[in-house]
């Protein structure tokens, strides 16, 4: 795809700062959107077909019109704690180009009735969190944040919070009680946080690349951008390629392009003499596809049907190199240090994993405890207060599944070795 929209010119000097991103026909579409009735900037929303770019893939549109109307203090809160491994493309966003999210956060708020928006930034983010800061000010002295926005008669004052760096406060609910100053646990749901989300209040909650991409929507039309990508997963997306390629990085793609032309074409492939063994399409909470399903084609559904997920676009490749074994216990052991514990089948089941597989590493385990180790994945799954525990079941399960010869050669070569004769 020639066409960039996030990634239009992201590397131009200065593009962080007001001037240059106003040089661009930055904020028009805000001025665009503000001379429009809220329910028809959510209409656009909803033309457009976006979807949530932070991991559930949830329509944008339908989320918004979800908020209650009526005249409640309402809050959107946007989530960049980008904390699922292997993604990194929010990072790029609010470190080169702001501004485009702050626009995208205001419209959003527009659109739901909010007042109040809250950016959540990953603890670990600060740089970003300094660009950010730095860029709301400038938002707010030319009038395109605070009180009667552009002499208009709607108001959103915008307030930057930094995380503390924990994985859980990406899940949305944790986020919620992290930013009302508690430990960031997940809620049990319902109620959703569209009706009672932020301080008891209706929320709308958002990623980045999903805000970022409201204005370009508006400048478009919801129409015009429906018709980019395929029917259920419309526009283009962000993509953090990783893992054993020659060129990771972020790339912008067109959703619906076989996930091949991604892996080989943008980033590379894998070095050089090397074969892929195995690819996470969404995360390392995504379950593992492996190299007969490269040419399946990147978006929501497909990916679903072939067993996996899109997630946040983060695209991890593993190479021959690297031992199964190795790949489930680093999955492993990340979720079970990032579990909160509350729920029982995450905190056991995530310490269980990592105990299984330290069994296998060491040769002590027998085929058996694979079988049972895949269904103790099947028991986390859908049994848990919120998808931690299931982000490790469906990558453990799959890998399971998959390289079931790998994992039993892997106990036989290291029953056979010296030290455990």
């Amino acid at each position: 795809m020639s066409e960039k929209l996030l990634f239009k010119d992201i590397d131009e000097p200065g593009l962080n700062t007001l001037s240059v991103y106003e040089r661009r026909s930055g904020f028009q579409a805000l001025r665009k959107a503000l001379q429009m009735a809220p329910e028809d900037v959510l209409a656009e929303l909803e033309a457009s077909g976006l979807r949530g770019r932070g991991g559930a893939g949830f329509a944008m549109g339908k989320k918004v019109s979800f908020l209650p109307k009526g005249s409640m203090d309402k809050y959107l809160v946007c989530n960049a704690d980008e904390s699922e491994p292997g993604t990194f493309k929010d990072r790029e966003l609010m470190q080169k180009n702001p501004h485009m999210l702050i626009e995208g956060i205001v419209i959003a708020a527009h659109a739901g009735g909010a007042n109040t928006a809250f950016i959540y930034v990953r603890g670990e983010y600060e740089q970003q969190a300094r660009i950010l800061d730095a860029a709301l000010a400038e938002a707010l002295d030319a009038g395109y944040i605070g009180e009667r926005i552009l002499g208009g008669e709607f108001s959103c004052s915008v307030v930057l919070h930094r995380g503390a760096g924990a994985y859980i406060c990406g899940e949305e609910t944790g986020l919620l009680d992290s930013l009302e100053g508690k430990r960031g646990n997940p809620r049990l749901k319902p109620p959703f946080p569209a009706n009672r989300g932020l301080y008891q209040g209706p929320t709308l909650i958002n990623n980045v690349e999903t805000l970022s991409t409201v204005p370009t929507i508006m400048r478009m039309g919801g129409a015009e951008y429906a018709k980019l990508g395929v029917q259920t997963s419309t526009g283009t997306k962000l993509v953090s390629v990783s893992g054993h390629v020659q060129r990771p990085g972020n790339y912008e793609i067109e959703l619906g392009i076989p996930s091949r032309e991604i892996i080989y074409g943008l980033a590379g492939g894998p070095p050089e003499g090397r074969e892929i063994k195995c690819w996470f399409p969404g995360g390392s909470s995504a379950p593992v596809l492996t190299p007969e399903d490269l040419d399946v084609p990147y978006d929501f559904d497909s990916l679903g049907k072939a067993g996996s997920m899109l997630g946040s676009g983060a695209i991890i490749v593993v190479d021959d190199s690297t031992p199964i074994v190795e790949v489930a216990m680093k999955v492993a052991k990340f979720y079970r240090h990032e579990s909160c514990g509350k729920c029982t089948p995450c905190r056991e089941g995530t310490n269980w994993t990592v105990k299984m597989l330290e069994r296998i590493d060491s040769g002590e385990a027998t085929p058996m405890d694979l079988d049972i180790m895949a269904s103790v994945q099947e028991h986390i799954i859908g049994n848990c207060l919120c998808v931690l525990g299931d982000a490790m079941a469906m990558p453990i399960g799959s890998m399971i599944a998959k390289f079931r010869g790998e994992f039993e050669a892997h106990i036989e070569s290291r029953r056979l070795e010296p030290a455990h004769a």
